[in-house]
């Protein structure tokens, strides 16, 4: 009997030294998490994969209600889709935009960039001369047509005399020009653009043309009258200036451009200069035929 005794004892002593312990404060002296608040915390942020890609925001902004339909009818000649994707844009770059003109391009990157991005709409100064002035006015008139589209656009005018800047040194991540190198080998200030490009864009920054091509090997200086240029000429001012060609596309190429049209490249869609005459051939021909470079800052 004494030894049951001794074993009752013993028992009791185990059960007692091993209950379980008070709670204890945790170390940051908060509150443990109950099932409750668990149950309220914040979701974690959604995964990166959920977010667009920038296709994605290209196909948005494509389809927007912005976008007039006379624009949304040139898409399958310019190709914008494949053009910025083969460019390199990202939605959170820094981009100038330069000479966008009645701002074909400016409805398609503006959205893209505007939640996180910013676009710098190089145009023409308005003080250059009327056709400029109007232009230029024109643009501002469909920027505020839709502010919530296009209130990350900044305006600055270019040309007109004054030295060519295209903002602070080293502030943007891509410049892009389209079929706008004509205008500038005109006025005898291709080295001057590109050289503003060059000083603009941060390093291993981007630049994109798209110009209308002339035949290889023709003289750029009678050439460009008509509206064209030869790619060997673009690239060579290109590299003159810092840049280093890094890939050329034929995404906006056109076999049945012949580049010897009554008025230049403006006989062609969308200018159509010789009004009905011949139209239906050269709404078969389409828009010129268009070289595609990507140029790195070197």
């Amino acid at each position: 009997m004494y030894q049951n005794w001794i074993y009752i004892l013993l028992a009791a002593f185990v059960l007692t030294a091993c209950g379980p312990e008070a709670p204890q404060e945790p170390e940051t002296g908060e509150a443990p998490e109950t099932s409750e608040t668990a149950a309220t915390e914040p979701a974690t942020e959604p995964a990166e994969e959920s977010r667009l890609t920038v296709a994605e925001r290209i196909d948005e902004a494509l389809a927007g209600e912005h976008r007039s339909s006379k624009n949304a009818s040139r898409d399958n000649w310019r190709h914008p889709k494949e053009t910025l994707l083969f460019f390199g844009l990202e939605p959170d770059m820094t981009v100038v935009e330069i000479y966008p003109g009645g701002g074909w391009y400016t409805e398609v990157l503006a959205p893209v960039s505007r939640d996180e991005g910013h676009l710098v709409a190089a145009h023409f100064n308005p003080d250059g001369s009327d056709y400029r002035e109007r232009s230029y006015n024109n643009y501002i008139d469909k920027l505020e047509e839709h502010p919530d589209v296009y209130d990350n656009v900044e305006v600055i005018s270019i040309g007109g005399g004054e030295e060519l800047s295209l903002g602070e040194p080293e502030s943007a991540d891509m410049v892009l020009t389209f079929r706008n190198m004509h205008s500038f080998t005109s006025a005898g200030e291709e080295e001057n653009f590109f050289a503003a490009a060059h000083n603009v864009l941060k390093p291993n920054g981007i630049l994109g043309v798209v110009q209308h091509r002339a035949d290889e090997g023709a003289d750029p200086m009678k050439s460009v009258k008509n509206g064209y240029l030869p790619e060997a000429f673009v690239i060579e001012k290109a590299e003159a200036a810092g840049f280093k060609l890094d890939d050329r596309a034929e995404i906006n190429a056109n076999p049945d451009d012949t580049h010897d049209h009554p008025e230049g490249v403006w006989t062609l869609p969308p200018s159509l200069r010789l009004g009905d005459e011949d139209r239906e051939k050269y709404e078969a021909i389409g828009e010129s035929d268009r070289m595609t470079l990507r140029f790195i800052k070197t």
